[in-house]
């Protein structure tokens, strides 16, 4: 891979990395996992190539399982078993021996050590092959730029031939609604369609297609009832990512077909977001390109700290000095920018919102058919008071990609302001209904339930703040919104223990400030009913 910093020395690298080791009879090319003893290839699973690839790379030294654990499955959790399976998978393609090896030595509880003499690459060579994953399948050089995602044909598991339509239509429809994202590239129909009614290993099709992601899965009919499962799996390591299965009644053919093809692009977009955010971690910094910078800066926005708004910030804003024509970048940098002035510490001053702005709107020039960058400069002119124009990007992005729950709680968002709380709430039921286990989903509940205050609606309020404060990482701003729902219905016996959740997180919470972060709030009655909740519940002045 094409290094951010050093393009020449990364180019040298691949050079370099086309080279295999020799030794003992055998030979080992660290970049594709292949290995051969003569002239018969003795094939290995990747994980196992990656371990091989390891220790060559680090010859003559202990390398601890904790090191090996971290360069093949970075943060997914599995058992010694893993490892020991590789180890033994190995010993069997090299004929070695555990008692008296040859190649591969145990260090009991700590971790491994490649003892054979190693020809035929220098030690420069044999360290370079740590520098990316070394479980990607022969031949296929590390991608870059966006993720690429492959639908396989469903399968008709009915029995029925003459639904074999249906299935087919699951499949297209999931290619459609997967296409309305920007931030990935989705293979078109014919391509898919290719493998209709023929198994595919997931390495194969990385190979014949250049697959990061598969998603496939099958449908089942009987009578009146239906059930389609799905599932996306990763093809570099054959990791399965997500899965799903929605049993359903048959009642309108079509638009059942509609609501589940939707609920299923809803899932696999954020789904595939965070294994990229992963995958990225696992690199070294000075490896990282654009779009590497976008994924880990979107992690650190969705950490929800403050400090991981700045780190999110400084990643994102490399990211576009990477490639400044990255639309995604300006979006999100933008939307990092409007958090930090409501849930941080930056001050909301025009300086900061004028700047948020200006990116987002950068964003959308350059790729106004990404629903996430009109998102992006709706949050923005949300912040700037700008609550037509806010109003008419959220529309923009909602027609662009029905399927972004986050969309449709900008959208309730905006018309609680307005004063339209009958139009807004549905927006956010059905966000929470497109991504009920989005990490942002306190947001949706948290927005939702200060619509219900302004509405004076205040147990519903106090209901659905309380159920974003359940929610891991959630901010403090529903715990307020619950305290000022609680002071207007006088809950003594409740109000103080809320009270006291709210200022364990924001010791410094008062309504003064209050009033200073919620700047966005269009009419004056709704932040004097919100204030006048808080200072019922005692909250200081």
């Amino acid at each position: 891979m094409e290094s951010a910093e050093n393009p020449m020395a990364d180019s040298a690298e691949s050079a370099r990395m086309d080279h295999g080791v020799d030794f003992g009879g055998f030979r080992f090319e660290p970049s594709s996992g292949r290995l051969w003893f003569g002239e018969r290839e003795i094939r290995l699973t990747p994980k196992a190539a990656g371990v091989l690839a390891t220790l060559v790379a680090r010859a003559g030294e202990l390398v601890t399982k904790q090191e090996l654990f971290a360069s093949l499955w970075g943060d997914v959790a599995v058992s010694d078993d893993a490892l020991t399976s590789c180890v033994q998978e190995l010993r069997k393609a090299l004929a070695d021996n555990v008692k008296q090896p040859r190649f591969i030595e145990t260090r009991h509880r700590r971790g491994y050590r490649f003892i054979a003499p190693l020809s035929g690459a220098g030690p420069d060579e044999s360290a370079a092959v740590i520098a990316r994953p070394v479980n990607a399948v022969a031949h296929l050089p590390e991608r870059e730029g966006k993720p690429t995602v492959v639908v396989l044909p469903f399968a008709n598991m009915s029995g029925n031939a003459d639904q074999e339509y249906f299935t087919d239509g699951i499949t297209e429809d999931i290619i459609t609604a997967l296409s309305k994202h920007r931030s990935l590239l989705v293979i078109a129909r014919g391509s898919a369609f290719a493998f209709k009614g023929r198994p595919v290993d997931v390495r194969q099709a990385r190979l014949d297609l250049g697959a990061d992601y598969i998603v496939d899965g099958s449908v089942v009919r009987s009578g009146q009832r239906l059930r389609i499962s799905a599932r996306l799996v990763e093809t570099e390591g054959g990791r399965h990512v997500w899965a799903e299965r929605y049993d359903r009644d048959v009642e309108a053919v079509f638009e059942l077909r509609d609501e589940i093809t939707t609920a299923i692009a809803a899932r696999i977009a954020p789904e595939v977001g965070t294994a990229e955010r992963q995958r990225t971690e696992r690199k070294s910094p000075e490896a990282f390109r654009a779009w590497d910078f976008f994924h880990l800066g979107m992690k650190h926005v969705y950490k929800g700290t403050a400090e991981d708004n700045k780190e999110a910030q400084r990643l994102l804003q490399r990211a576009i000095d990477l490639d400044p024509e990255l639309a995604e970048a300006y979006g999100w940098l933008s939307y990092a920018i409007v958090l930090s002035m409501i849930y941080f510490d930056a001050d909301p001053d025009d300086d900061r919102l004028n700047r948020s702005i200006a990116l987002a709107r950068k964003g959308v020039e350059l790729d106004d058919q990404d629903a996430l960058t009109h998102f992006t400069y709706g949050r923005a002119l949300l912040a700037g008071r700008a609550y037509d124009d806010a109003l008419a990007e959220f529309e923009s992005a909602a027609e662009l990609n029905p399927s972004l729950a986050m969309v449709y709680c900008g959208l309730g968002d905006s018309l609680a302001y307005e004063g339209r709380i009958g139009e807004a709430i549905p927006h956010f039921e059905k966000a929470i209904s497109l991504s009920p286990f989005d990490p942002q989903r306190w947001a949706f509940y948290s927005y939702r339930a200060l619509a219900h205050l302004f509405a004076g609606e205040f147990e519903s309020a106090a209901e659905w703040s309380q159920k974003a404060t359940r929610v891991p990482n959630c901010q403090y701003w529903p715990f307020a919104h619950r305290v000022s729902a609680l002071g207007h219905l006088a809950k003594v016996d409740v109000v103080n223990a809320a009270k006291a959740e709210l200022l364990e997180r924001k010791p410094e919470f008062s309504c003064a400030f209050a009033r200073r972060r919620l700047f966005f709030i269009k009419d004056p009655a709704q932040m004097d009913l919100y204030v006048e909740g808080l200072f019922k519940a005692g909250i200081t002045a």
